[in-house]
């Protein structure tokens, strides 16, 4: 039975209270590979409490429970088979530094039904805000197979653009645990196509792949500690569109081209708490491809842009 389009759009917001500290952060860090060598001080930023910094793509697992992508499918009009569900794209807005640890309200809702034939894409937005006003605004992208076909809007093309023609400014490479997965779904994510070969194999996979959510992290992470000397409360925002799956076990190798200075308004401004409304901002951005290196330099995230300051 195709999505209720309308049912969905017109659901309330769920709001549910969200808390988090140092071990829910930690945890997250070394499920997205951070701790490598154990030692290092650039490491121990993210795996010693006492010099803790959130990497803010921790926001997509703060609070625990299921992730966007498992909560859309409980929105009322939604009834789907999870083996038919991929994660599309993620979008994240910081509003300020994630804390090391909080409290929060998490209000979420689908504002995006779009009709692909033979697909649906649905968009979770949650909205985070805690006592001192809001903290990030994070977006899901949910595709799900077969469930097109009600006659509504198309939406935007679901098709990647290339990566810039020129060499990119920087390449670094960051080999995946062979239990990637395992460690990674600690932080909530219990979708059994991480980790349970015969559901993995009905979903279409030779074998359990990572979290698109796990790569996010960990290409993020690159990017921090590649060009921003590893100081997380200079990223602003953060996107990206899923092009492929990632094993655990391989290598990802991480290609960054740098972009020219951007201005941006008062509803896109990074800590927009301390500004006048309208007040401009000077932002950087950086593209950023990723692709698998033992398979060909498959891609496996696309349309990916960092932005800072």
């Amino acid at each position: 039975m195709p999505i209720d389009a309308a049912g969905v759009l017109g659901a309330a917001p769920r709001v549910r209270e969200i808390a988090w500290d140092h071990k829910d952060v930690q945890l997250y860090h070394l499920g997205i590979g951070a701790g490598r060598p154990a030692t290092d001080p650039g490491e121990l930023r993210y795996t010693l409490e006492s010099r803790l910094h959130v990497l803010p793509s921790f926001a997509t697992v703060a609070g625990g429970g299921a992730p966007g992508v498992i909560r859309t499918l409980s929105v009322p009009g939604v009834d789907v088979d999870l083996a038919h569900v991929l994660h599309g794209g993620q979008r994240l807005r910081l509003h300020r530094p994630v804390p090391v640890r909080g409290r929060a309200a998490a209000a979420a809702r689908v504002v995006a039904a779009y009709d692909k034939g033979t697909a649906a894409v649905l968009v979770l937005r949650t909205e985070v805000t805690d006592a001192d006003g809001p903290l990030w605004t994070d977006e899901a992208e949910v595709y799900v197979r077969g469930e097109g076909g009600w006659g509504g809007e198309r939406g935007p093309s679901g098709r990647p653009s290339p990566p810039p023609a020129e060499p990119a400014d920087h390449v670094a490479e960051r080999v995946l645990r062979e239990d990637q997965a395992l460690l990674y779904r600690l932080s909530g994510d219990w979708n059994p196509l991480h980790a349970d070969p015969e559901f993995a194999a009905r979903a279409g996979f030779e074998r359990p792949v990572l979290h698109g959510l796990c790569t996010y992290g960990a290409t993020l992470k690159t990017v921090v500690d590649t060009l921003l000397d590893g100081d997380v409360t200079r990223v602003r925002a953060y996107r990206t569109r899923f092009a492929g799956v990632v094993y655990p076990g391989e290598t990802l190798r991480v290609r960054m081209w740098r972009q020219a200075g951007t201005e941006r308004d008062g509803a896109e401004r990074y800590g927009a708490q301390s500004g006048g409304a309208g007040e401009a901002e000077e932002a950087a951005e950086v593209r950023v491809a990723v692709s698998a290196v033992e398979r060909d330099d498959a891609p496996v995230l696309a349309d990916t842009v960092v932005r800072y300051g």
